[in-house]
Order: C-alpha cells, then structure tokens, then sequence
C-alpha cells in the first residue's frame, strides 16, 4: 500500500464522508460516534494499517454502541484480508 496515498487520503476525509460510508454499510452514527470515529481515524490511521489496533479497537469498543463496534470490527477485518 502506499502510504503517501492513503496520508493525503486521510487528511481530506471528512465527517460527512464518514457518514456517507456508515450509512452505505447499513449504519446510523450518533453525532458522538462520529467525533469519535473521526478522531481516531486521523489519529491512528498508520497503527490500523501497519500496526497492532487491538488496543485501539478495545478503547472505540467502550465508547460507541455495541453495532457500530461491531461493523466497525467486521469491516476491519475484511479490509485487512484484502492487504
């Protein structure tokens, strides 16, 4: 994967575009969730491809409902898969 591609990716994405992709998944994010899933995706997009997330993916676990974790996990391993 390139990284370069996916660091200018990273720094364009936006809420709505987050919105645009959970709602194209089947999910409704609450505006806290959102925040939620924005920060850490800015934050922590490079441990999610190269690294170890569990850590991460327990923290997103205790502050979102238990669907959306659940997608949230489901779509990480699908993507992962595919790498």
């Amino acid at each position: 994967m390139n990284i370069y591609l996916i660091s200018e990716y990273v720094k364009r994405l936006t809420k709505e575009d987050i919105i645009k992709f959970s709602k194209s998944q089947g999910v409704t994010l609450e505006n806290r969730e959102l925040d939620i899933i924005y920060e850490y995706i800015k934050k922590y997009y490079k441990t999610f491809i190269y690294g170890n997330p569990r850590p991460i993916l327990d923290d997103i676990k205790t502050k979102v409902k238990p669907l959306t974790y659940n997608k949230i996990e489901t779509l990480y391993k699908e993507f992962k898969d595919k790498v």
